[in-house]
């Protein structure tokens, strides 16, 4: 016999219908359709591995079971698990034979009143209940079972969940359903990525440290019979999940799910590469964790997650949880349990890391947060009761007339804390004001430690955990608004508006101009430079940035002139502007966006200098000089530090990269890499050049005279650098 199962609604009812095709000879067979009506609107259909049995789920959040041969009504009344108040629909319902008791595993069907914003999934078997509660919405599920057909029992082994933010593994074999550890398609935004960093050829003493670290913080979390280290990476089509129902499993120690193909060697094969590529993928999230990922094969593997947490109380900051674990209160009803890796929700948005660094060569990692806080973590192999000292810096200093209006500093908790295997944090860095960080470098040889925000500038040695140097970058004529609203550039909302619909103006003149191919002297770009110029006296803007905007609307002109022939609005919609002048009164322009330490040639052509180089949103490049004790002294003497130039660029666009480059024109080596044989040692035997990039131009220039050489990228071949 041969049997497809339909369904159609008929008003409020469902109604489902099975055609059967009987072969009763050689070339003639009997249809038979026979009809099954619910008394609700349905929603699903499940056939059961006897093939004579099927079950059914409703929009009321009930479900109910029926047998082919037994009339149009179902074996017994609907199942409404979670009533008797209206539930939510059950959306899919999966009917599997188990070896004593079946598997029922079903979508939804949650009480409407008081849980109708869950993402649930309901699995029972005999006397085991638990609601799978996940915090984004349920796409698709399915179970891995045995298909041979000499098992006559599903007894699924892992229930697939395909979620719109992650895909979830439960082993079903297991005593207490826990999450399987996923070798792919780990969701890389559990919480929102707020900043990241890339580290190569990390030493295989840090990685093995960073790797044991990880499994210490897992072995409760995900389920033992699976080996996630062991597997190979597979190439996984979530999208098509119907064609997974016919896998058969392997081993019950691995990854249940076969198929793909692997795209590129495996490591420890043949065609690999002798040397082991180990890379390393650093994630800050919105709730103050540093996740390190495995970048070197196919698909990024997580390895461990540093918080930054741990280290602050409050009422917002929840503590560690047991993230769905089996101790769960079992009393509550429904049986929730939280899985997933996926949760869009903060404790405190002053958790959220701005800034990540970690020096691979000697295992230390840095993390800069929203709320002014640097923390200062090294690698440890074992647990360690330790206190971890706070040390506070101004930057604003004695400034008269600062008013910090925005949100307060963490409250770091006191006494000792018991810090788990893995990043150990050992003193932590509060500047106040408590803005976010904006810049951040360190220099793990010298023990320092440069992080910038709004306001200026600090400097800290966390080998004596000790403040040096602090500079405030404040325009004198602002010294209240800084850094209390980061994302806008500009000073005022009118301005902002006025140059929106300047840009429209601007925009809708090329247009008209793309389809005339020739402008008259009375409406071309003249007339529109008379009414802006008009316009922007009247309401007060400097002249500077009229000028600007003139120059702006020629250049769109020339692009339209006959000369150059028709122009697609593909390639007109690109509107490039001329290098101009910036105004110096940007509420923003003292934010400083980069920070960078080297030992270069700044005083004299016969003495390298350690240095420190920053630069703001103005176009401004202050250079620091650093006299770092040697030896012994280190740990007994202070670095000092103080002011050697300051440069400024004419453009005053923002400075977002310095590097400097040795006598081969080479970038100056990474701290221990000399050292460590990782890199030569620079050239000296010509001068020193710093390479200034901004978001409208390259300047490179010598680090002894500062004059500025012609080396620099026109606007018109290159777009905003960021």
């Amino acid at each position: 016999m041969r049997g497809n199962m339909s369904s159609r609604d008929r008003g409020s009812k469902g109604e489902m219908v099975w055609t059967c095709n009987e072969d009763v000879g050689v070339h003639e067979t009997v249809e038979e359709a026979r009809t099954y009506i619910s008394t609700q609107q349905l929603e699903s259909v499940c056939w059961h591995r006897s093939g004579t049995r099927f079950s059914s789920s409703h929009n009321d959040g009930s479900y109910a079971f029926w047998d082919v041969n037994v009339g149009e009504r179902p074996t017994e009344e609907p199942t409404t698990l979670y009533g008797p108040f209206p539930c939510k629909a059950v959306t899919k319902f999966l009917w599997r034979q188990g070896d004593k008791d079946d598997y029922y595993i079903f979508a939804g069907g949650m009480p409407r009143a008081s849980y109708s914003d869950r993402h649930t999934i309901t699995v029972q078997h005999g006397k085991k209940h638990v609601v799978f509660d996940f915090t984004s919405k349920v796409i698709d599920f399915f179970t891995i079972t045995d298909l041979s057909e000499e098992r006559e029992i599903d007894e699924p082994e892992a229930l697939i969940v395909l979620l719109e933010e992650e895909l979830v593994a439960i082993d079903l074999l297991s005593e207490d359903w826990r999450m399987m550890c996923l070798p792919y398609l780990v969701s890389l935004h559990a919480s929102a990525v707020t900043c990241s960093q890339h580290v190569s050829n990390v030493p295989q003493d840090l990685w093995e440290a960073i790797t044991a670290a990880g499994k210490l913080q897992t072995q409760d979390l995900y389920s033992e019979r699976v080996n996630v280290l062991t597997l190979v990476y597979i190439t996984f089509r979530v999208r098509f999940f119907w064609d997974i129902e016919s896998v058969g499993r392997k081993r019950t120690q691995d990854w249940p799910i076969n198929g793909g193909k692997i795209l590129v060697p495996e490591r420890g094969s043949a065609d690999a590469d002798t040397t082991p590529q180990r890379e390393l993928l650093l994630t800050g999230h919105e709730d103050g964790t540093v996740r390190f990922w495995d970048a070197s094969g196919v698909a990024l593997t997580p390895l461990y997650k540093f918080g930054s947490a741990q280290l602050f109380s409050g009422e917002e900051i929840a503590g560690e949880g047991s993230n769905g674990g089996a101790d769960e209160d079992e009393e509550e009803w429904p049986p929730f349990r939280k899985v997933g890796t996926f949760d869009p929700y903060s404790d405190d948005p002053r958790l959220a890391v701005k800034k990540v660094a970690l020096c691979p060569l000697n295992g230390t990692l840095v993390v800069a947060g929203t709320a002014g806080s640097v923390i200062v973590a090294k690698i440890g192999s074992s647990p360690v009761d330790s206190e971890v000292k706070v040390v506070t810096m101004n930057i604003v200093l004695d400034r008269d007339g600062f008013v910090w209006k925005g949100h307060d500093q963490l409250t770091p908790r006191a006494g000792t804390l018991s810090l788990e295997a893995g990043f150990q944090p050992t003193v932590v860095l509060q500047l106040h004001p408590p803005a976010a960080v904006t810049a951040l470098a360190f220099h793990s040889e010298w023990g320092l430690v440069a992080a910038g925000t709004a306001h200026g500038l600090a400097f800290f040695d966390y080998v004596r955990q000790k403040g040096m140097f602090a500079k405030c970058t404040l325009n004198p004529n602002d010294l209240s608004g800084a850094g209390e609203a980061p994302i806008s550039r500009r000073k005022s909302f009118k301005k902002s508006l006025r140059e929106s619909f300047r840009r429209l103006r601007k925009g809708r003149s090329t247009r008209q101009t793309d389809k005339r191919g020739v402008q008259s002297p009375s409406s071309g770009p003249q007339s529109d430079k008379r009414r802006e110029g008009l316009e922007d006296v009247a309401e007060g803007v400097e002249v500077a940035s009229v000028e600007g905007d003139i120059k702006e609307s020629a250049g769109a002109a020339d692009v339209s002139s006959p000369s150059s022939g028709p122009i697609s609005p593909i390639e007109a919609k690109p509107v490039e502007r001329q290098i101009e002048a910036r105004p110096v009164d940007d509420s923003l322009g003292s934010m400083v966006r980069c920070l960078f330490f080297t030992k270069t040639f700044i005083i004299s052509v016969q003495t390298m200098t350690a240095t420190m180089w920053a630069g703001t949103n103005n176009g401004t490049v202050y250079v620091f000089t650093l006299t770092t004790p040697s030896g012994q002294k280190r740990s007994e003497e202070d670095v000092t530090c103080q002011l050697a130039k300051e440069i400024q660029l004419k453009h005053r666009a923002p400075v977002i990269s310095i590097a400097v480059l040795d006598g081969a024109h080479t970038p100056l080596p990474e701290p221990w890499a000399v050292e460590k044989g990782l890199s030569k040692q620079p050239d000296v035997s010509g001068p020193h050049r710093v390479l200034i990039s901004s978001e409208e131009q390259f300047k490179v220039i010598p680090t002894l005279h500062i004059r500025t050489y012609n080396v620099k990228l026109p606007s018109k071949q290159l777009a905003l650098i960021g």
